[in-house]
């Protein structure tokens, strides 16, 4: 007999992800591939005409780069689309603009956060009412603060209470893009290694007592438990960022009446997400201070470092870093960002995460940004896909081609999406991202094997960005609620 109330909580935990668009100009086929392609058959079929076999394998070495060019992938990208972000990380690297280094006789702007790439441009302010730390970034005009959440783990909990505190996380999010204010919320779990030293420390106090009362043989098994798991404990930390709109310009801005008012607006937003992560069962520990966001810094780019020294933000940022193609050298450690570039495509848990989270033995941390839509911009997106769909199903009908059942299954995603936006429902763009570090570069490449493989277990598909490490470490690896390009 079926326990159909099981059942009924079984689906409502679960969740299916959209396939990501594969539509193109032609074919499926994108804009640059489809330029690539015509080049290449002119080229060819003018060598023919004016040179005859003679001229078409002479200029093959020019056609057939066009050609592969337009299929030949590295990296789980096509080349002329990867063809771009080499060219910029070339004339970076000519430019010297590939590394950084502290000068300590040329002394920052007082307010800036000392970070490499486009981070540079970041500005910081301390809020006289919360003590929150506000970053404020002058060129997308807007204003981030960060708040630390503690939460029981989910994986313990029953079916119902689980089923409660993703239906509360969702009204999180949907209150973020209702108010019109937040332009992007980041998400971010940061794991590192622990000694276990602490939950030993604890376990050593309180054996006596437990032996005491006669319980030897639970205290046996749970010094068999520490011996066996503390070695591999870890210290996880959850942060919320989110990024309101703000002044642009200089720091001097937010000293204004619009940047009074401004912040005021950030404030409030501050204030309904504390509502909002208190009805879903969500511990605000607090906003972090200056003190706090700059430990945080100093930590992602130096693992080595204490994180309960005190610091400013205006010195937290790295000593030194050199940005490699697949890679990135900052301080005391290495990183590689990996990109979550499909979800799962099946029905899976609101936990489907949790080899990747609770991966062993790896310094990790896994960043996944929401981005609001307004309805208009949603409404468009959607038709766009829409059309796309249509008119590449009418292309393979005039040549024959065979429809694909991914092309039926990704035009039900869109219609999906159109009904869940009609019936005032927020739409958001998820972006995850996974950010590795290691003390040494073999070890860094051991964590993006373990991780590749903990990815392919939660049915993810994830690729190792090229070309854009340093920028991508900076939106992954810290609070910040960067855009990601």
């Amino acid at each position: 007999m079926t326990d159909t109330t099981a059942l009924a909580e079984s689906r409502a935990t679960t969740v299916r992800f959209a396939r990501l668009s594969q539509r193109g100009l032609l074919l499926g086929l994108s804009a640059s591939r489809v330029a690539c392609i015509a080049v290449a058959a002119l080229l060819a079929t003018v060598s023919v005409f004016l040179a005859g076999p003679t001229g078409f394998l002479a200029t093959a070495p020019l056609w057939g780069g066009l050609v592969a060019l337009a299929f030949v992938r590295k990296g789980g990208r096509v080349l002329v689309e990867l063809l771009p972000t080499a060219a910029h990380f070339v004339v970076r690297g000519v430019l010297r603009q590939d590394r950084f280094r502290v000068q300590a006789g040329r002394p920052r702007p007082a307010g800036t956060m000392a970070l490499p790439g486009d981070g540079a441009a970041l500005r910081f302010l301390v809020d006289d009412v919360t003590g929150a730390a506000i970053v404020h970034d002058p060129h997308e005009g807007s204003l981030t603060v960060v708040a630390h959440v503690d939460h029981s783990a989910y994986i313990l909990l029953s079916p119902e209470e689980q089923r409660r505190r993703v239906t509360g996380w969702s009204r999180v999010l949907a209150g973020l893009a209702a108010s019109g204010q937040c332009i992007r919320a980041q998400a971010l779990e940061t794991v590192c290694p622990d000694s276990g030293e602490g939950v030993v420390g604890w376990w050593r106090q309180a054996r006596a007592e437990a032996t005491s009362d006669g319980v030897a043989w639970a205290t046996e098994q749970y010094d068999a438990l520490l011996d066996t798991y503390a070695p591999s404990a870890a210290t996880h930390r959850s942060l919320i960022a989110i990024a309101v709109a703000g002044p642009s310009g200089a720091l001097g801005s937010l000293r204004g009446a619009r940047g009074v008012k401004e912040v005021d607006r950030l404030r409030q937003e501050m204030s309904t997400l504390e509502s909002s992560l208190r009805a879903a069962d969500l511990r605000l520990v607090g906003w972090l201070s200056e003190d706090d966001l700059a430990n945080l810094v100093r930590v992602a780019y130096d693992p080595t470092a204490p994180g309960s020294v005190p610091r400013q933000l205006d010195s937290a940022g790295p000593v030194a870093l050199d940005e490699h193609w697949n890679w990135v050298r900052h301080d005391s450690g290495y990183s590689a960002v990996l990109s979550i570039s499909e979800w799962p495509r099946t029905d899976v848990g609101a936990d489907f995460l949790h080899t990747i989270v609770f991966q062993p033995n790896v310094i990790r941390s896994l960043s996944i940004t929401a981005t609001p839509l307004s309805p208009r911009q949603a409404i468009r997106d959607i038709r766009r896909a829409k059309v796309e769909h249509v008119t590449d199903a009418a292309q393979r009908a005039r040549i024959g081609a065979i429809a694909d059942l991914a092309d039926a299954a990704e035009l039900d995603d869109v219609l999906d999406r159109e009904r869940a936006l009609l019936a005032g429902h927020a739409d958001l763009k998820f972006t995850g991202l996974i950010t590795l570090t290691a003390t040494t570069l073999e070890d860094l490449q051991d964590a993006v094997a373990q991780v590749e493989r903990a990815a392919i277990q939660c049915g993810c598909e994830t690729r190792r960005l090229q070309g854009q490490q340093a920028r991508a470490f900076t939106a992954a690896a810290l609070p910040l609620a960067r855009p990601v390009h």
